[in-house]
C-alpha cells in the first residue's frame, strides 16, 4: 500500500472539514480496499474527541488570551452551539451520537465535540457518544462509496482523483 495514501487518508480523517467524508473516498480512489479505508479512517477520526478535549483543556486556555484567536474561536463556537443545541437538548447523548453519525458538512466529530464541550456535557459520556457516531458515519460513508463506486468522487469531493 502506498505510504502517501495512508498518510493522506489519516490526515483527511483528522481534519475538521473532510473527516470520514473525505478520508474514505480518497483512500478508495487511490486504490485502497474499502475495508482498510473504512477501518483506518474511522480509527483516526475516533481520536478526535480525545484530541479536542485535550486541546480545549490546555492550549485553548493560553491561546484564548489572544484577540485574534478569541474572535475566531468564539465565531466557530457559536456556529457549533447553534448546530448541536437542539438535538442535544431534546435527545441528550443519543442526539450527539446521531449528530456525529450524519456524514454532512459541519456534522462530524469536531463539531460534535466542540458542541458537547460548549454545552457542558460530561466528557467521558460525550466522547463515547461521539466515537459511536464516528463508527456509524464510517459505515454510512463506506456503504455510499461501495454503492456509488467512482461516482462517490462527485458526491463527496472533487479535489482528489
Amino acid at each position: 500500500m502506498d505510504p502517501t495514501t495512508l498518510w493522506m487518508t489519516a490526515l483527511l480523517a483528522l481534519l475538521p472539514i473532510s473527516e470520514l467524508r473525505g478520508a474514505i473516498p480518497y483512500a478508495v480512489l487511490r486504490g485502497m480496499g474499502i475495508l482498510p479505508a473504512a477501518l483506518l479512517g474511522t480509527a483516526i477520526n475516533a481520536l478526535v474527541p480525545f484530541l479536542a478535549y485535550l486541546f480545549l483543556s490546555t492550549i485553548h486556555k493560553l491561546l484564548y488570551k489572544a484577540t485574534w484567536y478569541k474572535k475566531l474561536f468564539d465565531r466557530f463556537v457559536e456556529k457549533a452551539r447553534i448546530k448541536v443545541h437542539a438535538q442535544v437538548e431534546k435527545y441528550g447523548y443519543w442526539g450527539l451520537l446521531a449528530f456525529v453519525a450524519i456524514p454532512l458538512p459541519m456534522t462530524g466529530a469536531w463539531t460534535g465535540t466542540l458542541g458537547a464541550w460548549v454545552l457542558g456535557m460530561e466528557w467521558k459520556k460525550a466522547s463515547l457518544a461521539i466515537v459511536a457516531g464516528v463508527i456509524v458515519a464510517g459505515i454510512v460513508v463506506s456503504l455510499l462509496v461501495t454503492l456509488l463506486g467512482p461516482a462517490a468522487n462527485t458526491v463527496f469531493f472533487k479535489a482528489f482523483k
